[in-house]
C-alpha cells in the first residue's frame, strides 16, 4: 500500500533514508547571461510560453537579497533575459496553469510595520494569457511565503498555503479548495488546515510546485529545512502525494542532497548546504529533471526517478481499498 498514516521524520531520518534509495545523476549547472555580476538562483523549471521554453529566476547581488525576477530564454545553451518580459522586483519564482491562464508569483518584501530597519513578506500573484499580459490579482498574508496554486481534476483549484508563528512555528504546510482565482484570498489562505504528521517543531519546509496527476491525486514539489548545531541551514528537496478528496497523503520522500550537485558557491557559509526546489520536469519515461537554487547563488538542474510515477499508475480505489 503506498498510502497510509504518515509518520512524523526528522531531516536527519529522511537523509538516512533516502542513502539507500535510487540516487540521482547527471548534475549541470545552467548558464547565465546578461545580468552583469548578479547571481541567478532559485529558478522555475522551463515552461513555454507563447511557443518558447522560458526559465523565471531570482537574480540578486552576491551580498545583497534585493532581488528582481527575469524571464529567460536559451540561446545557443546559455539562458538570457528576454526582450521585451517584464521584470519584477519579486524573490523566489513560481508559476502554474491555472483554467488556462498563467499565473505568476513570488515573494514581495516590505518594511516591517514594527519594527525598524527589517522586513516583511507576502507572496503576490499575477495573471494573464502570456507573460506579456500578466496583471496583479491576489496577494497572500503578510509574513507567507510558499503559497502554491494547482488546477485539480474537477476544476477546483488546490491551494497549499505555509503559515508560520501561532498556527504553523518555523513553517508548516496547509491546504484548501477554492473554485475560481477571485476567490484567493489573505483570509481563505490564512484558514486552511494543516497537513498534520510532516515537519518537528524546530524544522520547517513549504511547498514549491504542484503537479496534477493523471489519477486526480497531487504530487507536491517542496523542501524540508533545518538548522544543525552551528546555526546552518541545510534545506532538501523533497516530494509527498496528497489525494484532494480525502485528505490522506504519502510520506515526505527527498530526491537529492547537496552532494549530489555539482560544486559551486554559496551566499553565506551558512547556507552552503541549501538546495531549494524550483520545478519538476517529468519526462514520461519513468525519469524526471529537478530545477534548483543551490546555496542561494547558482541554478542547477539533475536527472532522477520520477517520484510520482508510482502513485500515479495506481487506482484510487485499490490505493484506498485497506486504508
Amino acid at each position: 500500500m503506498l498510502f497510509s498514516l504518515p509518520t512524523l521524520k526528522t531531516c536527519q531520518v529522511l537523509v538516512d533514508e533516502f542513502r539507500s534509495a535510487p540516487q540521482p545523476f547527471e548534475p549541470e549547472k545552467l548558464r547565465f547571461a546578461g545580468v552583469g555580476d548578479r547571481d541567478v538562483y532559485n529558478i522555475s523549471a522551463p515552461f513555454v510560453d507563447e511557443g518558447e521554453w522560458v526559465i523565471a529566476g531570482r537574480v540578486e547581488a552576491r551580498d545583497s537579497e534585493q532581488s528582481e525576477v527575469y524571464f529567460f530564454v536559451e540561446r545557443d545553451g546559455v539562458w538570457v533575459p528576454r526582450d521585451g518580459a517584464p521584470v519584477f522586483a519579486l524573490q523566489d519564482p513560481f508559476v502554474a496553469r491555472i483554467h488556462g491562464q498563467l499565473v505568476f508569483g513570488g515573494v514581495e518584501t516590505f518594511p516591517h510595520p514594527v519594527f525598524d530597519g527589517e522586513l516583511s513578506w507576502r507572496t503576490v500573484f499575477y495573471r494573464g494569457r502570456n507573460i506579456r499580459s500578466l496583471k496583479k490579482f491576489a496577494e497572500g498574508p503578510d509574513g507567507m511565503k510558499d503559497i502554491r496554486l494547482v488546477e485539480l481534476k474537477d476544476g477546483s483549484i488546490g491551494v497549499f498555503t505555509r503559515p508560520q508563528g501561532e498556527k504553523g512555528g518555523r513553517g508548516k504546510i496547509g491546504f484548501t479548495r477554492i473554485f475560481s482565482l477571485d476567490e484567493l484570498t489573505p483570509d481563505v489562505i490564512e484558514a486552511a488546515p494543516i497537513l498534520d504528521a510532516q515537519f518537528m517543531d524546530e524544522e520547517w519546509g513549504g511547498v514549491n510546485e504542484a503537479h496534477l496527476l493523471a489519477n486526480g491525486l497531487v504530487g507536491a514539489l517542496g523542501h524540508i529545512a533545518c538548522f544543525d548545531e552551528h546555526g546552518n541551514r541545510h534545506y532538501y528537496p523533497m516530494v509527498f502525494v496528497l489525494n484532494p478528496e480525502t485528505m490522506e497523503r504519502s510520506e515526505l520522500q527527498l530526491l537529492a542532497l547537496r552532494s549530489h550537485f555539482l560544486d559551486g558557491p554559496a551566499k553565506r557559509p551558512d547556507l552552503a548546504n541549501v538546495v531549494f526546489s524550483g520545478g519538476l520536469i517529468r519526462k514520461g519515461d519513468g525519469t524526471a529533471e529537478l530545477y534548483a537554487g543551490v546555496g542561494d547563488a547558482e541554478a542547477q538542474k539533475i536527472s532522477l526517478i520520477d517520484p510520482f510515477a508510482k502513485y500515479e499508475a495506481q487506482e484510487l480505489d485499490r490505493m484506498y481499498a485497506s486504508v
